[in-house]
């Protein structure tokens, strides 16, 4: 398999997510601006779309969109654990914080990473955007639980705590929701956390 990835986007949950489930992948790194792979190649040959994370299978054929890619990672390795069982109610938990964390949360930060330089005039707006979901994450978390779903980590877990993370990037103070920092922290110490942050360049 091969990991089609950009520093820090959201590729990272799958990244990690593969290396916590055992699998033997590759990387190769997208320029996002120019939409470039590193060997130079043209990157909306393999995604038309023109953003990560694509998974290519050994086959040939290519996962897109992040909630389907780590989906397909968790049941590619059911002793990981990174995802409830098919056909119960957990499994459709699962799925219903996936789309929350893509549809509203990832998205929320589009202004941020447009492309263009957010204008001061315009960045209260934006970063409330951001802060009216997080309050709803917080929340989530308030009620002491270490995961979004059951009682270990699932790939939900590493799509929040790699969007949740992009706050440190773009100067929103985690500090203002105490329980999602926390999660972030305790996401990011994992081994595989760590190796994937720092393969992509992401730490010292």
């Amino acid at each position: 398999m091969k990991l089609y990835y950009t520093p820090g986007a959201c590729s990272l949950a799958v990244h990690i997510a593969l290396r916590m489930a055992d699998q033997t992948f590759e990387l190769e790194r997208v320029d996002s601006a120019t939409k470039t792979t590193e060997t130079g190649a043209d990157f909306r040959a393999v995604n038309p779309r023109g953003y990560v994370p694509v998974l290519t299978l050994d086959g040939g054929d290519t996962i897109t969109e992040a909630p389907a890619v780590l989906q397909y990672v968790a049941d590619r390795a059911p002793d990981a654990a990174l995802a409830p069982a098919p056909t119960t109610l957990a499994r459709t938990r699962l799925q219903e914080v996936l789309n929350f964390i893509a549809s509203e949360l990832h998205k929320s930060f589009k202004p941020f990473f447009s492309g263009t330089p957010l204008a001061d005039a315009d960045r209260p707006a934006a970063e409330e955007v951001v802060a009216n979901r997080m309050r709803f994450v917080e929340a989530m978390l308030a009620d002491g639980r270490q995961h979004l779903i059951g009682d270990t980590v699932s790939v939900a877990d590493l799509y929040l705590f790699t969007i949740a993370n992009w706050c440190n990037f773009v100067g929103i103070d985690l500090g203002r929701w105490p329980n999602l920092q926390a999660f972030v922290a305790r996401i990011g110490a994992l081994p595989a956390a760590r190796e994937a942050m720092a393969a992509e360049g992401l730490t010292g």
